[in-house]
């Protein structure tokens, strides 16, 4: 038997402001239901309340309610089985992201990413200054130590780099950034493809010290809960990456 969805997303008081734009409140049902559906309180198979149950909920009118349930069609949430009701749908197993880490391959690819990641995570950094939980800071640090014991060490640092990104990305509060680095995986990580320490004829303990710095100083930042000295560090921490691989791309050009 289906099971009723949440319907605990009720209405905002009103506080005397004007009211929204009919647009706008139909935006804002579709972000209730979709984060019910998306966090799993909401489960594939399960109805949703009928349009009365919905107005009454969230506060809107009917016309809001069907535009509202038009949006989450489209945007394959839920299905109108007509005479029946609407229903939750399974997450579809098909991405319409098209960056496939399979195909970052060559130095130009790598490169690209990097131009991906400066603008991406030089804000991500910046939202998580500003949004960050002591428990998430916690995080940072433990894998900021297990990068540093790891080079120290002449161990594999990158798991530990790959979770100190990520862990700044899930402190911005925004899902979305999650998802990309996720996608991405260790790809965005170039030292994963290529080593560019060693093509670029540089010490690997000197390199991986830099990068170290760089990420503390990221961390610091974030630390002092400063957004702009956050988005400069990471930016910084990014296009130095950059740079590097720019020399050896210019290198292997020589030699060939």
């Amino acid at each position: 038997m289906n099971t009723p969805l949440n319907t605990s997303l009720t209405a905002q008081p009103d506080t005397g402001a004007p009211r929204k734009k009919h647009r706008n409140l139909a935006q804002s049902v579709v972000a209730n239901i979709a984060d019910s559906i998306r966090s799993g309180s909401s489960k594939p198979g399960d109805k949703l309340p009928t349009e009365s149950e919905l107005m009454r909920t969230q506060g809107v009118s009917r016309t809001v309610i069907r535009e509202a349930i038009s949006h989450l069609q489209a945007s394959g949430l839920v299905e109108t089985r007509h005479g029946i009701g609407t229903f939750v749908l399974a997450a579809s197993s098909s991405s319409n992201f098209d960056i496939d880490p399979e195909t970052v391959i060559t130095m130009r690819d790598i490169l690209a990413i990097l131009e991906l990641r400066i603008s991406l995570e030089a804000e991500a950094a910046g939202l998580a200054a500003a949004r960050r939980s002591d428990e998430q800071l916690a995080q940072m640090r433990m894998a900021l130590d297990a990068f540093q014991k790891s080079a120290h060490e002449r161990g594999d640092s990158v798991a530990a780099d790959v979770q100190f990104h990520l862990h700044i990305a899930q402190a911005t509060g925004n899902r979305y950034f999650v998802d990309i680095l996720t996608h991405l995986g260790t790809t965005i990580i170039p030292r994963t493809r290529i080593n560019s320490a060693r093509l670029a004829h540089d010490d690997p303990a000197a390199y991986l010290d830099r990068v170290h710095r760089e990420h503390e100083d990221i961390y610091n930042a974030i630390v002092r809960q400063d957004p702009e000295t956050a988005r400069a560090a990471m930016r910084t921490h990014l296009s130095n990456s950059r740079e590097r691989l720019r020399k050896v791309q210019d290198s292997m050009a020589l030699a060939s």
